[in-house]
C-alpha cells in the first residue's frame, strides 16, 4: 500500500500533535477502572473516616469506584511508600493527613521525600483540636493554665497519645510558645479515663473525640487549637486568644504519585473541590468535628510544606523521637 506525500505529511503531523493533546483526553475519560485511596491508619482512625468520605463522593462524581485499602504501620509511612511506587496513572491515591508533615522529622530512615515524591492533588478537610482538663483543675482559662504550670514547673503532667502525634506536638508547641514545664505521658490507648480520674490533668484531642465528655461535664474545655472558634463548641475560646499565633489543626487531602498527569491531578482537583461545596458533604464532615478544606493543587503543596517546617522545629526542639 502506497501512501501519497501529502497523506504522510499528514499522518506524521497528527503524530507530532498525539503527545501534546494525549493528557488531556485521557484524563477526560479518566477513570476507567476503579480508583484505589491508600489509607496510612486502621479503619475508623480520621484519616480513614475522611478518606472514605472523599471517596464515595469521588465514586458518584466520576463514575467508578473510589477503592479504600487501609495498609497501618510506622505513621502512615508504608501506606505512602506504596504510593511512592506506584504507577502514575491516577488509579492509585493517597490519603493525606498531619502525619506528612510530621514523618519528615520523626523517622530517620524513610525511603522517600513527601514533598518531592508525592504530587499534591487536593485539600478535604480540616479539625480542631481541644485542650481539655480533669474537671478538678484549678484554671479556668488558657491564661490561668500557663500562670499555674509556670508557677507549678513540672508538675502538670499532660496526656498526649504518643510520640509524634498531633496531641503530642500541640502540647510541645504550646511548652515551644509559653515556655512551660509540663511532663507529657504518652498512651496506647484513650487517656480519657485516667483524665477523667484526674491522674493526668490535661489533654489536646480531636473536639469529634472530647465532646462527649465536655457536654457531659466529665472534662472541662478551656480551648480550641484552631485560628478560629469552633462551630461546634462556639463559647470555647482559641489558644491564639491568649498566645497569639498559636495554631495546630489536624488535616486531611490528597496526594498522588509524583508525574502523574497534570489534566488528571487537576480534574480529581475540580471534583473533590465541587464535592466540599456540596451540602451533604459539609453536614457530613461536620458531623465529625471537621470542615471543609479546599485548595488548588499548589495550595495544597505549599499548605503541606509549610506544615513540614513547623513541625519540624517542634520536634527538633522538643528531641522527639519515633516509638520503637
Amino acid at each position: 500500500m502506497k501512501f501519497s506525500r501529502r497523506r504522510f505529511l499528514h499522518l506524521a503531523a497528527g503524530a507530532i500533535a498525539l503527545p501534546a493533546w494525549s493528557p488531556i483526553a485521557w484524563a477526560q475519560t479518566y477513570p476507567t477502572r476503579p480508583v484505589h485511596l491508600l489509607v496510612g491508619f486502621p479503619a475508623g482512625n480520621g484519616t480513614d473516616i475522611v478518606a472514605r468520605l472523599a471517596g464515595q463522593k469521588l465514586s458518584e462524581r466520576l463514575g467508578k469506584s473510589f477503592v479504600i485499602e487501609n495498609r497501618p504501620g510506622a505513621g502512615g509511612s508504608i501506606a505512602t511508600e506504596s504510593v511512592v511506587k506506584a504507577a502514575p496513572d491516577g488509579y492509585t491515591l493517597l490519603a493525606v493527613g498531619n502525619s506528612a508533615a510530621i514523618d519528615a522529622s520523626l523517622y530517620d530512615n524513610l525511603n522517600y521525600n513527601f514533598i518531592r515524591d508525592i504530587a499534591p492533588v487536593a485539600g478535604v478537610a480540616v479539625a480542631g483540636f481541644v485542650l481539655v482538663l480533669t474537671p478538678a483543675f484549678p484554671a479556668r482559662t488558657v491564661a490561668e493554665f500557663i500562670a499555674y504550670a509556670k508557677a507549678n514547673p513540672g508538675k502538670i503532667n499532660i496526656a498526649s497519645t504518643g510520640n509524634g502525634s498531633l496531641s503530642q506536638l500541640c502540647g510541645e508547641l504550646l511548652k515551644t510558645m509559653t515556655g512551660v514545664d509540663m511532663v507529657q505521658v504518652g498512651y496506647r490507648t484513650s487517656p480519657a479515663p485516667d483524665l477523667i480520674a484526674g491522674q493526668v490533668q490535661a489533654l489536646f484531642a480531636p473536639i469529634s473525640q472530647s465532646i462527649a465528655y465536655i457536654q457531659s461535664g466529665k472534662l472541662r474545655a478551656l480551648a480550641v487549637t484552631s485560628a478560629t472558634r469552633q462551630a461546634s463548641l462556639p463559647d470555647v475560646p482559641t489558644v491564639a486568644e491568649f498566645v497569639p499565633g498559636y495554631e495546630a489543626s489536624g488535616w486531611y487531602g490528597i496526594g498522588a504519585p509524583k508525574s502523574t498527569p497534570a489534566a488528571i491531578i487537576d480534574r480529581l482537583n475540580t471534583e473533590m473541590t465541587a464535592a466540599l461545596a456540596d451540602p451533604d458533604m459539609k453536614t457530613r464532615l461536620n458531623d465529625i468535628g471537621a470542615e471543609p478544606m479546599p485548595m488548588t493543587p499548589a495550595e495544597f503543596g505549599k499548605f503541606v510544606a509549610d506544615e513540614t517546617e513547623k513541625w519540624g522545629k517542634v520536634i527538633r526542639t522538643a528531641n522527639i523521637k519515633a516509638a520503637e
